[in-house]
C-alpha cells in the first residue's frame, strides 16, 4: 500500500498497543467525561452568580433557587450573593482541577506508549536476519527509533488524544449552551465550525507534503550525521568537511522549513475565530439590550454564552492543530510503522541455545548465494570448501568477489541459497 489513508495508520498502530496500554486509554476516557462535566458545571453556575450579581429578587423567587434558600435559611435576596459566589468559585476551580489531572493522564499515557514503541522498534530490529541487515539503511533505524519515534508522541499520540479528549468537552459544552440559547450557540458552533473545515480543505495537500518532507530530511540529516562524525578519520584526511557542512545544511534548513510551515498552519485560524467570538458577544449584546427586558435580564445569558465561548474556542483550536500535526506527521507515522510491524522469528522468546559441538571441521558442498531474488548472485559458481579444525585459511580476491560473503556464510549470519550439506 503506498498512500495509506490516516484511518488504515490508526488501525495498524493500535494492534501496537498492549492490553494494559489499552486499559489505561478506557480510563484516560472516564477522565475526559469527568473533566467535560466539571466544564459544564462551571457554565451553569455563573447563570445563578450574574442574576444574583445584577437581579437577585429575581433569582430569590427562582423555584430552583427554593432548595438552597431552605437549606441555608435564607430571609434576604441579597443573602444569596455569598452561597452563590462560593458555588460559582469552586465550581471553576473544580474544572481547572480536572484539566490539569487530565493533562497529566494524558501526557503521561502517550510518552508510555511511545516507550513502547521505541522499545518494540528497538527488539524487532535486533532480531532481524543478518541478510536485512546488511541491505537496510543504519540511519533510517536510528531516526525511526528516537527521532520518528518522538514525532510519533508528539505529532500522532498526543493529538489524538487531545481530539478526543476536545471532541467530548465539545459535546458537553455545546449541549450547555444549547440549553441556554439554542440558536445563537446553533449559530456560532456552525459558523465556526465551517471556517475550519474551510481551512483544513485548503491546507491538506500543504501539510501532506511537508509532512513527506519532514519524513524524509529527518532520515537525511541523521544518515549525514552517521557519514561525517563516524568517519572523521577520512574527513580530515580528505578535507570535505565543507561538502559535509553543506549537506547539513541543506537538509537541516528543510527539515526545519517543513516543521515551520506545519506550525503555521496548525495556529493560523486562532486569531481570526477569537476575534470573530468577540465579534459574535458583542451583537448579541446589542441585540439583548434592545429587547424589552432590557440588559439587565441579559447579563447573566451573556455571561453563560461568553463563558462557554471561552471554552468552546479553544477546544475547536485545539482540534483543529491537533490534526494538522497529525496530517503532517503521517508519512513519519508510516516509516515507524514499518518498523513497528517487522515481523519477530520464532526463536525471540525461547532461551538460549546451547553451543553446536565442533569436532572435525567444516564442508561446503555446491554452495552458492543471493541476497535477495531481484539481485544478483554473489556466488554462483558451486562452492565446495573444506576447512579442517584447527587449520588457518585466508581467502584473496578482488573487491565484490564474495570474501565477505563467504565469511558470513561459515560464520551462520547468513543462510545459502543453494545448500546441499554442512559439517
Amino acid at each position: 500500500m503506498l498512500n495509506p489513508t490516516l484511518p488504515q495508520l490508526f488501525r495498524r498502530l493500535w494492534v501496537h498497543f498492549t492490553t494494559q496500554r489499552r486499559a489505561q486509554l478506557g480510563l484516560l476516557f472516564v477522565v475526559m467525561v469527568l473533566a467535560s462535566l466539571a466544564e459544564v458545571v462551571s457554565i451553569g453556575a455563573i447563570l445563578p452568580f450574574l442574576g444574583a450579581v445584577t437581579a437577585p429578587d429575581r433569582v430569590f423567587l427562582h423555584p430552583m433557587a427554593q432548595p438552597l434558600i431552605q437549606a441555608l435559611s435564607l430571609t434576604e435576596p441579597k443573602q444569596l450573593l455569598l452561597p452563590l459566589t462560593i458555588a460559582f468559585a469552586t465550581s471553576a476551580l473544580l474544572s481547572g482541577l480536572m484539566r490539569i489531572i487530565l493533562l497529566w493522564a494524558l501526557t503521561r499515557l502517550s510518552h508510555a506508549i511511545g516507550a513502547d514503541f521505541g522499545i518494540s522498534i528497538y527488539r524487532r530490529t535486533l532480531f532481524q536476519p543478518y541478510s536485512v541487515h546488511v541491505l537496510r539503511n543504519t540511519s533510517e533505524v536510528i531516526s525511526g527509533i528516537s527521532k520518528k519515534t518522538d514525532g510519533v508522541v508528539n505529532r500522532t499520540l498526543v493529538p489524538m488524544l487531545i481530539i478526543c479528549s476536545s471532541f467530548v468537552m465539545m459535546v458537553f459544552v455545546l449541549f450547555a449552551l444549547l440549553s441556554i440559547d439554542p440558536i445563537v450557540a446553533i449559530s456560532a458552533f456552525g459558523g465556526f465550525g465551517a471556517i475550519y473545515i474551510m481551512v483544513i480543505s485548503a491546507t491538506k495537500k500543504a501539510l501532506f507534503r511537508d509532512g513527506q518532507r519532514l519524513n524524509n530530511d529527518s532520515n537525511q540529516v541523521i544518515k549525514i550525521l552517521q557519514e561525517g562524525l563516524g568517519g572523521i578519520r577520512d574527513v580530515l584526511i580528505d578535507g570535505t568537511q565543507s561538502t559535509y557542512c553543506n549537506s547539513y545544511r541543506h537538509a537541516e534548513l528543510s527539515l526545519r522549513r517543513a516543521e515551520a510551515n506545519i506550525q503555521i498552519i496548525s495556529g493560523l485560524p486562532r486569531y481570526g475565530i477569537e476575534s470573530l467570538g468577540m465579534v459574535l458577544i458583542a451583537t448579541l449584546a446589542y441585540s439583548l439590550a434592545g429587547s424589552p427586558s432590557g440588559i439587565t435580564d441579559a447579563i447573566p445569558v451573556l455571561g453563560a454564552l461568553a463563558l462557554g465561548a471561552q471554552r468552546l474556542l479553544p477546544v475547536l483550536q485545539q482540534s483543529y492543530a491537533s490534526w494538522s500535526l497529525i496530517r503532517g506527521n503521517q508519512a513519519i507515522l508510516r516509516g515507524t510503522l514499518d518498523l513497528l510491524d517487522q515481523p519477530l522469528p520464532g526463536y525471540a522468546d525461547a532461551p538460549p541455545l546451547s553451543a553446536i559441538p565442533f569436532k572435525h571441521g567444516i564442508t561446503l558442498n555446491n554452495l552458492a548465494f543471493k541476497y535477495t531474488e531481484d539481485t544478483p548472485w554473489v556466488l554462483q559458481s558451486g562452492l565446495n570448501l573444506s576447512i579442517p579444525k584447527g587449520s588457518r585459511t585466508g581467502f584473496i580476491g578482488a573487491t565484490g568477489s564474495g570474501k565477505s560473503t563467504l565469511l558470513d556464510i561459515i560464520m551462520g549470519l547468513l543462510q545459502p541459497t543453494v545448500w546441499r550439506s554442512m559439517m
